[in-house]
């Protein structure tokens, strides 16, 4: 099954009559080589970048109006077979028809991708990274100004986040059974375990689920293999940045960034060299050519070597114990730190490892330009504070994307009506050049030398979506058509006595204290 297939499935036991528009834009494989940059060697990893664009219709002549979206990227890296799905940005417009579908959407996109049946990337190893910070918008710009969408407190969201993943991993286990071995770890920086717990319990109470959670990271146990390879075949141990992945706007990357280029106590680095006067640049220059040329020489490999030393004077368990005074994790609100492991062997493949490249795109796969494009038009050109509003924005957006699929093709030539009058006006004749042979320029030297290309180009040519692959993978509708929700009032009746009569209240009154005559 494809991802749209999976989400409008996980959509169709949600309460209610409605029509859902489902738009899933998952990008083809490119290679990424910054998922561990402090890491020697850095291991090879392919990115994936995965947009999805929910709207709802309540009847059949109302307009269509976009009520989730979800932001996330999946990283593979093939020489430890492990994948990491990171979810990035979740967001809701307010103007869905209760019960929200955005729960039911995220636990299909989860789902989709720990279960080893249905996982689209040759990985025997899934980590799914997230970060939880309350905001009142993420996806949908002006969106909270809507009077209905009501954004989940700090506390609230990670209790949320906590309860999905919960879910998640019971519907696994009732799939794959014993097979299939998971890890869940969640960190509340600023909090201990026990206040993390309590104050989570309080919001969503874990009755009756059967995950086990353990409080603090997930860099010290050795079940589940880490997505960085072990350095010298795991004889000495990790550092700092064979451990932790760094993702776009994330903490932990600018925390790991931090502490790689501040080499000095204080935090101040030492100011460069200044430039010699003029009038004694000749005689400098005689005297430290050799000098300068060894310098420009090693220059880079000594400024890599002192960010991998920085990086490994951190332990892991100090770097944690820092992030608890990070401006972001501490400032007025709680942040939290979800990780998932699920191992599980793969279903067997027809094709070997070496048949299949990792950069081989898919049946259904866009370009990484088409989805940025409508990314970007979502958080720059639209707005979502009322009905009016989101209504013509998810029109044009959801009129660009097929209008992409369309699109991208060679326009077709001009019509030319050919002249029967017989006048014609003799042309010139070109004058006849012998163009030089096309050559390969120069390569471009960095101090002296051919500099290190991190990334080698893609063999594989960007995919070129159509109206096929818009109907078959990227478009998708259902009409849901179930029992409304519980209202408030039915669902205090069904606390009640089981005769149907409401339940018996003893009203204590105080008794007033005598006074002494």
């Amino acid at each position: 099954m494809t991802l749209r297939d999976v989400l409008l499935a996980g959509l169709n036991s949600l309460p209610g009559t409605r029509e859902f528009h489902l738009h899933a834009l998952v990008s083809s494989p490119r290679k990424h080589g910054n998922l561990f940059p402090f890491a020697n060697p850095r291991p090879r990893s392919y990115l994936q970048d995965i947009l999805i664009l929910l709207s709802e219709q309540t009847t059949p002549d109302s307009p269509s109006v976009f009520v989730s979206a979800i932001e996330a990227c999946v990283y593979n890296i093939p020489t430890t077979s492990c994948a990491i799905l990171y979810v990035s940005k979740v967001d809701s417009t307010g103007q869905a028809t209760a019960p929200s579908p955005t729960p039911a959407l995220v636990r299909a996109l989860l789902l989709f991708y720990a279960d080893p049946a249905t996982r689209p990337v040759s990985a025997d190893h899934l980590w799914i990274h997230v970060f939880a910070r309350a905001q009142n918008q993420y996806l949908f710009p002006n969106s909270s100004e809507y009077p209905k969408k009501h954004p989940l407190s700090d506390i609230k969201l990670c209790a949320w986040w906590k309860r999905q993943f919960s879910t998640v991993i019971g519907e696994l286990t009732s799939r794959v059974g014993d097979t299939c071995r998971t890890k869940l770890y969640y960190t509340l920086p600023g909090l201990s375990e026990f206040e993390a717990h309590h104050s989570l319990e309080r919001v969503y109470p874990s009755t009756g689920s059967t995950s086990s959670w353990t409080y603090g990271h997930p860099y010290s146990q050795d079940e589940i293999p880490l997505p960085c390879p072990c350095p010298s075949g795991g004889d000495s141990p990790r550092h700092l940045g064979q451990c932790i992945p760094s993702f776009d706007d994330d903490p932990k990357s600018r925390f790991i960034d931090e502490i790689a280029y501040t080499t000095d106590a204080d935090g101040v680095r030492s100011p460069e060299r200044k430039r010699p006067r003029a009038d004694t640049l000749k005689t400098y220059e005689e005297d430290t050519s050799s000098a300068d040329a060894s310098e420009k020489k090693e220059g880079r490999s000594k400024k890599e070597d002192q960010t991998h030393k920085e990086v490994k004077k951190v332990s892991v368990e100090e770097f944690w114990e820092r992030m608890s005074f990070r401006q972001e994790c501490i400032a007025g609100a709680v942040t939290g730190f979800f990780v998932i492991a699920v191992s599980a062997a793969t279903p067997p493949s027809t094709l070997s490892t070496s048949e299949v490249s990792p950069l081989a795109p898919q049946p259904g796969q866009v370009s990484s330009q088409m989805n940025k494009r409508v990314l970007t038009s979502l958080l720059t050109a639209h707005e979502f504070p009322s009905v009016e509003k989101a209504v013509w924005s998810t029109k044009v957006i959801e009129d660009s994307i097929r209008g992409l699929c369309d699109g991208l093709k060679s326009n077709p030539l001009p019509l030319v009506i050919p002249d029967r009058s017989g006048r014609r006006t003799p042309e010139p004749d070109p004058v006849r050049t012998t163009l030089a042979p096309p050559q390969t320029p120069p390569p471009r030297l960095v101090n002296g030398k051919r500099p290190i290309v991190d990334i080698s180009p893609n063999p594989f040519p960007e995919p070129v979506a159509s109206l096929e692959t818009y109907h078959s993978y990227i478009f998708g509708s259902i009409a849901v058509k179930n029992r409304p929700a519980p209202t408030k009032e039915r669902s205090e009746a069904t606390l009640s006595a089981g005769n149907g009569t409401p339940p018996i209240i003893t009203v204590l009154t105080a008794r007033k204290k005598r006074t002494k005559s």
